[in-house]
């Protein structure tokens, strides 16, 4: 999948129709991100002006960029600049250094990842896709998932291992095209 790597090249572009998809794919996680770090009444705000400088800036993005990171990477920004907006308030010191880590990237990165996991989720067969949700998000073990689903545990391993084999492609194959793949 370089669906990432083909959506910023669109928005590079400036294709409407890739900022409507970058929201849909990208918008929970960095909802998500920016929750923890602005709080949840400032987060949708935030995640607006992300959006609205991916537009904005969305010359700037480079073929061979790995896109969920460009995007992660403005929505950190934002939520920097959010925090520093409330001078007049106490702003935890643990926030901000998780927020900075060494230089803001790790935190950028870890985020960036897992955007890329859930938007590959999104691209596997509901059968599969439904197994790891819930394996992975639901805590619930094979012969759990096969009950509450009604099919054989067979069937519930294979589409694990299917599903598995076919995430890891997608999400691979926006490493390889960053030059990262393993």
């Amino acid at each position: 999948m370089d669906g990432g790597q083909a959506l910023g090249e669109r928005l590079a572009r400036h294709d409407e129709q890739a900022l409507e998809e970058a929201y849909v794919a990208f918008g929970p996680s960095l909802l998500a991100y920016l929750r923890r770090f602005v709080g949840p009444d400032e987060a949708e705000d935030v995640l607006q002006k992300t959006f609205l400088d991916a537009w904005r800036s969305a010359g700037r993005f480079r073929s061979g960029e790995r896109f969920s990171s460009w995007l992660f990477t403005i929505a950190h920004h934002r939520a920097v600049d959010a925090l520093r907006a409330r001078r007049s308030q106490v702003v935890d010191v643990d926030t901000i250094r998780e927020l900075m880590g060494e230089d803001g990237r790790e935190t950028v990165e870890r985020y960036a990842d897992a955007a890329e996991v859930r938007a590959g989720l999104e691209e596997l067969p509901e059968h599969e896709r439904q197994v790891l949700l819930l394996a992975y998000f639901g805590g619930l073990s094979q012969r759990e998932i096969a009950h509450r689903l009604d099919v054989p545990l067979g069937t519930v391993k294979a589409r694990a291992a299917r599903g598995t084999r076919r995430l890891r492609g997608l999400v691979l194959s926006v490493d390889w095209d960053r030059g990262e793949g393993a």
